[in-house]
């Protein structure tokens, strides 16, 4: 007997939806704490906190943001604490004054 399968039990080179498409290259992003060593993080300014959080009140993810690991730490303490004393809004259906 022979190892190799009947023809209709082989696997398909492709995935289920088809070949991969490539992406197009993408411009990496960069941290803007780390290109701007001005700019603080701070849980008492909601403004700068409000950039990095979704429309449903989720904090958005390094590879979104481009923050790098050390500011994306920063970024999720100071929104956690934020919203721990109600200056960020916790669900999305909140509303801030």
């Amino acid at each position: 007997m022979s190892n190799e399968k009947p023809a209709n039990q082989q696997r398909p080179s492709a995935g289920p939806g088809g070949p991969r498409k490539k992406r197009p290259f993408q411009r990496r992003k960069v941290c803007r704490f780390c290109a701007e060593k001005n700019i603080v993080i701070d849980y008492k300014d909601p403004r700068t906190l409000r950039y990095f959080i979704s429309e449903r009140g989720k904090i958005v993810p390094r590879r979104i943001s481009g923050n790098c690991s050390t500011h994306q730490r920063e970024i999720t303490e100071a929104i956690k604490r934020a919203r721990n004393i109600a200056l960020l809004p916790i669900a999305s259906n909140h509303v801030l004054p």
